[in-house]
């Protein structure tokens, strides 16, 4: 597997270049996230970055969970449609 890496190849060495290269990434990642939490070990502020990034983290959750989670219905929408489903049901 020396080919340079433009050219095709066989979808299995695709994969394993893919795969290769990903796992490589992400040991880099890891190993920089590593030393960042060792230089974060050594200030004398820890205790109030920890808090501040749970905080920012517990805002962060709120945002995502109000982007995706719908809203309930409005109560006033709720006794709307059971008024007409009662009206429906009557006339019927």
């Amino acid at each position: 597997m020396t080919r340079e890496a433009g050219r095709g190849g066989t979808p299995e060495e695709r994969a394993v270049l893919l795969v290769a290269g990903a796992a490589d990434l992400a040991v880099s990642a890891i190993g920089s996230a590593l030393g960042a939490a060792r230089g974060l070990l050594r200030r004398s502020d820890a205790a109030e970055l920890a808090a501040e990034a749970e905080h920012e983290l517990m805002a962060r959750g709120r945002l995502v969970l109000d982007r995706y989670a719908a809203p309930p219905p409005a109560h006033l929408e709720l006794l709307a449609r059971h008024a007409v489903a009662r009206r429906a049901a009557d006339d019927g």
